[in-house]
This record gives C-alpha cells, structure tokens and sequence, in this order.
C-alpha cells in the first residue's frame, strides 16, 4: 500500500511539475484570469511532518504529513539561492534600499502567490488606524487590534531579514519574500525567529504585544517593495481575511502616503480616466484663479487725466507713488512733455 502510495505521489509529482512549466509558458495569459482572483487563507494542518520526495521537477517537493495527507511545495535551498535574498540584504535597516519610490516604474505586476505558495491572514479584524498621515507623521502600515500574548502569524513564505528590538517600532520581524515583498509585524512582546531563518505561511514568527512607540496592544503590519511602502489594504481584505489577487498590480501611485486602498478600482482605463478627470479640473481651476488675479489687479488700477499745468512730480505726490514708477508703467520718460487730455495709469 506504502509503496502504491508513492508511486503515486511519484506521478503526481511529475504532473506537477509539467503544470508548474505550462504556467511558466502561459504567465502572461493567466495574468487577467488566473492572477486576479481572490485567495482565501490556507487553513493550517495539525498534522505533523514525515518525509519529502522529489518531484520531475527539482524545484518542487511533495512533503507528506503523518495522517496520510500531502502538498507539495518549492524547494527552499532553491529558493534562498535567489538573489533576491542576497541584493541590499541588512538585519538592522528598516529599509536598506538607496533607490526612493519615483525610481520604480509607473506601472508593473507582482505575483502574491502561485498554485504552489500558501497564504494566512495575519489577523481578521477590522483594522484601527489606517495607511497615511497620522498625527502630521507617516504611518506606513495599518494597525490591528490584537490581544498581548496572541501568536503572529507569517502572511507568506520567505526568510526572516529582520528579527530585533527597533526603535519605535519595538520587537520587528521584517519577512522578505521570493517576489520582492517584504511584510513587517511590529510591536511584537516576544520575536519566535531569527534573522535568516525560513519560514512557510502560517509559522508562528512571535507574540502580540505593545513595545516600542504604542498605546495598547496592538500588531503594525506593512507592506513594502524596494524599501517603498504601501497600503496593505491592496493586498489584504483584513475584515474577511482574504488576499485580494494572487497577481498585484502596482501602480507608483500606490506609493503616495496620501494614497490609500480604494475599493473597485481595478480597471486601469476608470484609474487613467480618473487622472485625467483630476488633471482637466485642475487645469479649470488654474484658469479661474488666473482670471480673479487679473480681475483683481485691474480693479486696483488707478488713472489721472492730464490737465494743463500738471507735472509728473506733482501726479506721483497726489497719488503717493513715485515718478519712476509712473514712467514705468506707462513706458515714458521723466522728461516726456504731458499732453492735456491724456489719461495715463499711476497705479
């Protein structure tokens, strides 16, 4: 039976792989199916682990649990081996990225996760303060209520960059991912990894708690790319707990801190028609401000009809201006002979 078993874990594994090729070859079409339907959390087994097998592909595993059960998963040794784990890698730096968020294209698309990747919602609760400006400061994530003591879990696979006491945001566990996300769980009372360590969705990384700059208990979760943060809301739909898309389409906007999640937009013609929309409204206003200078400094102008025996010095003391300036504006010299019946602008 053992051996049955395996044997087809074995084909499966072989299937697997030729459907992991076949997405490869097919990424771009799945992009607007596939890529942006909603994931809901992956529940987490109780069983415990009992052996991996290769697949056809050296990239993936089968792993089997003690109850029979299995899935199959990445090779991590594989996936560490990326350079994204390598590039502008520091345990101690919240962000250790040079480039600033106008460096990142205006548009591009990350993959959240695959049919091979596991997703767990770090917390289902209506969030408490949201993504922007909060007391004149950037507050980078949101904030969840979460009770002291709770365990945190990982949103995604990836390896623990940060794992400290820092600064405000108190005990820090920051998780680089294989797509170049990093997700941050702070305010933690006690960190359960350590930085370089690999972890699967789901795995505890620490507690609940309230150290660093906090008023109660509570867990600071943000999403950055390239050291850019930005509203988690895009990702995450934290009140039902599931991700959004397994394809995340970015745009630099995004990065904005007056930019916050906006429910329904995902169609880029309604986001670029709204753009635009602001830019010709903006450009209305810029008119109309124009015209009430203009109609203001013409109500401030002010005339003087020559009569006979006026004299520019003598106009300039009536009007408390100065004979240059009278000049100025009317493009004469101080030595120009006044014509009785003129009018010329003093103010």
């Amino acid at each position: 039976m053992k051996r049955l078993f395996l044997t087809a874990l074995t084909l499966l594994g072989a299937t697997a792989a030729l459907m992991a090729q076949e997405e490869d070859r097919s990424a771009d079409s799945l992009r607007h199916a596939f890529g942006r339907q909603p994931v809901e959390p992956t529940t987490q087994r109780a069983s415990r682990y009992a052996d991996t097998l290769d697949t056809g592909n050296p990239a993936v595993k089968v792993v089997l649990y003690d109850n029979g059960t299995y899935r199959y998963v990445k090779d991590v040794s594989q996936m560490q081996a990326d350079s994204v784990f390598t590039e502008c890698w520091d345990t101690r730096a919240v962000n250790p990225y040079r480039e600033k968020p106008d460096d990142l294209p205006d548009r591009f698309s990350i993959w959240v996760v695959d049919t091979l990747d596991s997703y767990v919602c770090p917390y289902v609760v209506h969030p408490r303060s949201l993504f922007g400006y909060r007391h004149g400061r950037r507050h980078q994530g949101i904030d969840l209520p979460y009770p002291k003591g709770t365990p945190v879990a990982v949103a995604f696979d990836g390896k623990v960059r940060i794992s400290d006491y820092i600064g405000g945001y108190g005990n820090l566990v920051v998780v680089r991912h294989a797509n170049g996300l990093e997700t941050f769980y702070a305010h933690l009372s006690e960190r359960k990894v350590n930085s370089g360590d690999w972890v699967s969705a789901g795995d505890i990384i620490g507690l609940g708690g309230s150290t660093g700059r906090s008023s109660g208990p509570h867990l600071h979760f943000e999403t950055r790319y390239r050291g850019a943060a930005f509203d988690p809301a895009w990702l995450i739909d934290f009140e039902t707990g599931t991700l959004r898309h397994r394809l995340l389409k970015v745009r630099s906007w995004y990065f904005n801190p007056n930019q916050r999640y906006v429910q329904n937009v995902d169609d880029e013609d309604e986001i670029f028609r709204t753009d635009e929309e602001d830019r010709l409204l903006a450009e209305e206003q810029a008119k109309k401000e124009a015209a009430a200078r203009a109609a203001a400094e013409a109500a401030a102008m002010k005339y003087h009809t020559i009569k006979s025996g006026d004299t520019l010095s003598g106009i300039a003391k009536k009007y408390h201006t100065s004979v240059k300036a009278i000049c100025q504006l009317n493009g004469i010299k101080e030595t120009t002979v006044l014509q009785v019946g003129k009018r010329i602008r003093v103010r």
